[in-house]
């Protein structure tokens, strides 16, 4: 594509040079012939000091928001909004030819959209995904670096998404890649908002600057669904720009446009009739917990509004495959252990919460608290472990360059206030083992924070860790009272 085209719609001084682009990149290392480098302003690091060395390397093109002098340079108000742009454009701008739908909030976004795909799928409509654990188009699975990619990879993956057939898109946006303009230039038929939890407070300062950039997405949506359960959720439909604007409950709002009545919940599911104007259709969803109840009802709501028909909906709703890492079962056997990627104080409080009622005997919880990010809401995360298990085993969970020991110390108080027993132990895998030791039969371990994870975070390294590989070779050494290991 010539540079000039890359420019398209993007208002801009200078003139782009003759020639062919092959890239567009925000890293002055990958500048070489034929690459256009783009000078951002980070929190730390700014792009600009690396634009003449982008052009040494063979880079055809710099585009800059404010001017250097340099030879081929183009500038512009905002690079990060430009360069999300030119993604587009290079790609011939597949979003125009999706119907895209985004899903944003604290909890909850991986699992809806998860679920929302597997649902259009099973409705006709050839969806693709981009989210947290992995990106799928067609049954192609593609590992996630981001929840949100970087422009360049997320328009390289809509253009796949077009070029097998995908007619729908759904995507998560986190609140980083919002900020950031990752999804500059996008336009959703449709965005999501689950709820709202102190979260990424290292990186937005405090909730109202981290509520801003959540519904900062409304504006490039023609239609929002919102948990209007959440407070924050009600302020959205007041202030959100939409066109369309419907709520969706649990607690039976009365100005919720979709309801969950009857909910049910059960060991391996939640039952709820679902309800909307002129409908009112039973599901069986096949993943416990009150907070999915919650899930299933955003999913199936957005799907009423993207033009499915409710009983279709509700059908699709009881036949979906689950989510790996969302409350997900690793054993049961005499005792059972789940897996979740839990690592808020309300999202430890609603898990728990939901599988407390179905526990035999005791409920043992480990969970870490992660380094080098919002360490005010660690105490939070201890209280709520603290407030539903009988033995609580609190260790690691990416740690990164803070020491273990400093992120279990802040979350220490409300558990030792509540006199209830724990162990604290550095080694992540070390503690997956002793709760695994010292379950007994009728016991559920659950095991907080890391969820559909593969690795741990440790003094600069990226480590493997599975905590299904860990807990299957546990029980394959170890089988509990004779019973055969194995979900």
């Amino acid at each position: 594509m010539e540079y000039k085209q890359l420019l398209e719609g993007i208002a801009h001084g200078g003139t782009a040079p003759p020639g062919q682009a092959t890239l567009v990149t925000q890293d002055s290392r990958r500048a070489g012939p034929g690459a256009v480098f783009v000078a951002a302003q980070g929190k730390s690091v700014d792009g600009h000091t690396f634009a003449a060395a982008a052009l040494e390397a063979g880079a055809g093109m710099v585009v800059t928001g404010r001017p250097l002098g340099l030879p081929n340079e183009v500038t512009v108000e905002n690079p990060r909004a430009a360069y999300a742009l030119m993604c587009a454009n290079f790609f011939g701008r597949p979003a125009d030819r999706l119907t895209l739908t985004a899903v944003t909030g604290t909890n909850g976004k991986t699992t809806v959209s998860s679920v929302l795909k597997q649902v259009l799928q099973a409705l006709g409509h050839p969806c693709g995904l981009i989210g947290t654990i992995q990106s799928e188009i067609g049954e192609m699975a593609i590992p996630a670096k981001y929840t949100t990619p970087e422009a360049w990879d997320l328009h390289a993956l809509l253009a796949r998404m077009v070029a097998a057939g995908c007619t729908h898109a759904v995507m998560e946006a986190s609140s980083q890649a919002l900020a950031q303009d990752r999804l500059h230039g996008l336009r959703f038929s449709l965005g999501i908002f689950t709820n709202l939890t102190q979260d990424h407070l290292d990186y937005h300062g405090d909730m109202q600057a981290y509520f801003a950039a959540k519904a900062s997405l409304f504006a490039q949506c023609d239609a929002l669904l919102a948990n209007v359960d959440d407070a924050w959720g009600r302020r959205l439909m007041d202030e959100a720009p939409c066109e369309a604007k419907r709520g969706f409950s649990v607690a039976g709002q009365n100005t919720a446009d979709f309801t969950a009545r009857n909910v049910d919940l059960r060991s391996g599911e939640v039952r709820f009739a679902f309800m909307g104007e002129g409908f009112l259709q039973p599901v069986a969803f096949p993943i416990p917990g009150g907070y999915s109840a919650e899930n299933a009802l955003a999913a199936g709501g957005a799907a009423v509004m993207l033009g499915c028909e409710p009983p279709a909906v509700a059908k699709a709703l009881s036949g979906i495959a689950g989510v790996r890492g969302r409350c997900e079962v690793l054993h049961n056997g005499a005792f059972t252990v789940i897996r979740d990627f839990a690592h808020t104080g309300d999202a430890i409080d609603k898990l728990l919460a939901s599988l407390k009622p179905f526990v035999a005997s005791r409920l043992l919880v480990l969970f870490g608290c992660a380094g080098q990010r919002d360490a005010a809401k660690r105490p939070a995360m201890g209280a709520a472990a603290a407030r539903y298990g009988d033995m609580l085993y609190i260790t690691a969970d990416n740690p990164r360059e803070e020491p273990v020991a400093q992120t279990i110390a802040d979350a220490l108080e409300p558990i030792e206030a509540s006199g209830k027993p724990f162990t604290a132990v550095l080694d992540r895998e070390a503690a997956i083992h002793l709760a695994l030791a010292e379950a007994r039969p009728g016991d559920m371990v659950v095991l907080c924070g890391k969820g559909h994870e593969d690795y741990q975070v440790l003094d600069g390294l990226t480590l493997y860790l599975d905590e299904r590989v860990v807990v299957e070779a546990w029980l394959a050494q170890h089988p509990p009272n004779g019973a055969a290991a194995g979900p």
